[in-house]
């Protein structure tokens, strides 16, 4: 494990001029790159989505070293059927489906409690909001009690967490929650505002998103490693399995 985070790490110092390049560039234009016969520049889209897939991964109890497994399998689904992605939804929401089904799948296959994929709850006023007047009457929590924010999300139920999960980590739109969770809009609305009072309920004090299952510079470039590793050892464009 030292020796792939170093190596990681190497990859990040010497990323090609041409990849700083693309860097800015929005996914549409990456995936074209990737299509394209260019598919080192699908780190691109790692790096962008890494602490996405992360939070989504531990939100379901899973592991540190489960949820990069996770989400090794997601970003390689996503490689390999890359030339089947429509466009429809945005590349972001696309992932987070897969990741989404990628964790549904694993805990079939450990024979874990059936909880995931329908409704879920949400406000008007963003828990995370800058305004700290408003209802949530939540601070700014220390790096300390990170620890404290993972205990109380992972005791709510799994179809509550789902919704906070993806509306307010993720700050996917009520819409692209409702189309992942196969919910309706009015759902997602109001499972998330209870989602709010059973954390507001576990935690007394304010954090931010950014806070919580949080995917480092170290992780995240070990996470680039590995799967373009995998890419690179499959060999070729991006092809549907």
């Amino acid at each position: 494990m030292p020796e792939t985070r170093r190596l990681a790490r190497q990859k990040t110092s010497d990323m090609p001029s041409t990849l700083k390049d693309l860097e800015p560039l929005p996914d549409s234009t990456i995936i074209d790159h990737v299509l394209g016969g260019d598919i080192d520049a699908f780190e691109i889209l790692i790096r962008r989505y890494n602490r996405y897939l992360y939070k989504i991964g531990r939100s379901y109890r899973y592991t540190h070293e489960d949820t990069e497994d996770l989400m090794q399998e997601t970003f390689m689904h996503a490689y390999t059927h890359l030339p089947k992605f429509e466009r429809r939804a945005s590349f972001k929401t696309w992932l987070i489906r897969i990741m989404l089904n990628t964790c549904y799948h694993f805990q079939q296959r450990a024979s874990v409690r059936k909880e995931v994929s329908h409704p879920i709850e949400e406000q008007d006023i963003p828990m995370f909001s800058d305004d700290r007047s408003l209802d949530t009457s939540f601070q700014t929590l220390s790096r300390e009690l990170t620890h404290v924010v993972e205990a109380a999300l992972v005791r709510i139920p799994q179809d509550y967490r789902d919704v906070f999960t993806l509306r307010e980590m993720n700050e996917l739109s009520v819409a692209e929650t409702s189309a992942l969770l196969q919910i309706s809009e009015s759902n997602v609305k109001v499972k998330l505002m209870r989602a709010k009072a059973m954390l507001r309920r576990e935690i007394q004090s304010a954090y931010s998103p950014e806070d919580i299952f949080e995917f480092n510079l170290v992780y995240c470039d070990a996470m680039v490693f590995r799967v373009m590793k995998q890419i690179r050892a499959i060999g070729g464009q991006p092809k549907p399995a």
